[in-house]
C-alpha cells in the first residue's frame, strides 16, 4: 500500500484503464485501516481494534486480518477472501493527495506501479479529455472515504478524550504456541460502563453507540483468525 504515486493528469494518463481489482499487494498486511462508517460491516469479518500513532498521537481503526507481522488470512493469491471489502482496498490505486501549503484542497494521485493500471482492458478514466463516469464515480467515493476518515480520527480523538481507549495484550495459542499481540488498542468496558449519564447521552447523540459496540463484539472473531492460521 506504500507505492509510490504521480498526480492523475487527463494528458498522461489519458489512455490508463483500469482493470478488475486484484489484492496481492496487501498480501503481507495484517492490519488496514478502517473508517468508523465501515466498522459495523468489517466486524462481521474480523476483529476491529485500535492503534496509536506515537509521533502525532492520533488513533486509527483497523481490522485485523493476521495474528503477526505480515501474515494477511484474507487474502490467498490474489483473491480477497473476506465478505466486507474496506474502503483502502476500493478506492486503490488511486490515492488522496495533501499538499502542506494549501490546505483546504485535495488532488487525485494514481499508483502507476500496481497491476490493476494499463492500457490493454479496463475501464477507461478519461475519454477525449474528460474524466469518464467511471472516474467520476472513482473520484467521488475516494473523497468521500477520506472525508469519513478524517471525522473518524476526530471522533477517536474524543473517545481517548473520555479514557474509553486502553492498550491491551491479546493473547492467543495457535497450534500449541502461545502468542502475544501488543501495540492495540480497545474500548475499556468498565470506563464505558462507569461514564455518567450526561456522557452517556453524548455517546449516543454522536452516533457513537454503533460502532462501539461493533468493536467489542468484533472480538469475537478473534477465535476465527486462530483457526485459519492454524488451517494453513
Amino acid at each position: 500500500m506504500s507505492e509510490p504515486f504521480v498526480l492523475l493528469d487527463n494528458q498522461k494518463h489519458a489512455d490508463v484503464k483500469f482493470s478488475a481489482p486484484k489484492y496481492a499487494h496487501v498480501a503481507d498486511q495484517h492490519l488496514l485501516p478502517v473508517s468508523l462508517h465501515e466498522l459495523l460491516y468489517a466486524a462481521v469479518d474480523v476483529p476491529v481494534v485500535f492503534i496509536k500513532n506515537n509521533e502525532t498521537g492520533e488513533f486509527q481503526a483497523v481490522m485485523m486480518l493476521g495474528l503477526k507481522p505480515n501474515q494477511n488470512l484474507l487474502v490467498k493469491g490474489e483473491e480477497w477472501l473476506g465478505n466486507y471489502i474496506p474502503n483502502v482496498l476500493r478506492d486503490f490505486p488511486l490515492t488522496v493527495v495533501l499538499n502542506p501549503e494549501q490546505k483546504d484542497k485535495v488532488w487525485i494521485g494514481v499508483r502507476e506501479s500496481s497491476d490493476q493500471v494499463n492500457k490493454a482492458e479496463g475501464e477507461a478514466l478519461f475519454a477525449d479529455g474528460e474524466e469518464t463516469e467511471f472516474l467520476k464515480n472513482r473520484r467521488e467515493a475516494l473523497l468521500k472515504h477520506f472525508e469519513q476518515d478524517q471525522q473518524s480520527r476526530a471522533i477517536l480523538g474524543y473517545l481517548a478524550s473520555k479514557n474509553l481507549l486502553i492498550a491491551q495484550t491479546l493473547t492467543v495459542e495457535v497450534k500449541g504456541e502461545q502468542r502475544n499481540i501488543n501495540g492495540i488498542y480497545l474500548i475499556d468496558e468498565r470506563k464505558l460502563a462507569e461514564m455518567s449519564d450526561e456522557d452517556f447521552l453524548d455517546l449516543r447523540k454522536r452516533g457513537l453507540l454503533g460502532p462501539i459496540y461493533s468493536h467489542l463484539t468484533s472480538l469475537n472473531q478473534i477465535p476465527r483468525l486462530v483457526q485459519f492460521e492454524a488451517a494453513l
